[in-house]
């Protein structure tokens, strides 16, 4: 089963990262958490294993509508919230690629019908936001 959606676009890493940011706000989400993997890795791991996983950033993004919407029809999708979305290039890469989790993994969680219309809207918005990526790299080399 498929996962994530993902495009690999041909934009600096740093450039990639604040798109990516500027094309959530554009679908009504916020950034609620910023995990630089990178730097936990060198922290914790040594600078062997940051320069293994790379320029590798994970945003947790919130649609706060969407969130409530999810928490009302069952609490417990909270801990599958927010929706994460990785920005990530290794060292050894000549593009940076971003996904975003698919919604649709929490209905197969669920089940349940109004888990159903809040990850179809997530989805929706998600795959704009990766689009909004591709039309703003001329070279896109993946897609949704």
């Amino acid at each position: 089963m498929t996962y994530t959606h993902a495009v690999t676009v041909d934009l600096p890493y740093e450039d990639a990262v604040e798109r990516t940011r500027e094309a959530l706000a554009e679908q009504g989400f916020g950034v609620l958490t910023e995990i630089d993997v990178r730097a936990t890795f060198k922290e914790k791991l040594g600078a062997e294993a940051a320069d293994a996983v790379g320029d590798y950033v994970i945003l947790g993004a919130c649609n706060p509508g969407l969130a409530s919407k999810a928490l009302a029809a069952e609490p417990e999708m909270g801990a599958l919230l927010p929706c994460n979305v990785v920005v990530r290039r290794s060292a050894t890469a000549g593009a940076t690629t971003v996904e975003a989790i698919d919604p649709q993994a929490m209905v197969t969680l669920s089940g349940g019908g109004a888990v159903q219309e809040v990850a179809d809207d997530a989805g929706t918005r998600l795959r704009a936001v990766l689009q909004s990526l591709r039309n703003s790299d001329g070279d896109l080399q993946g897609a949704p």
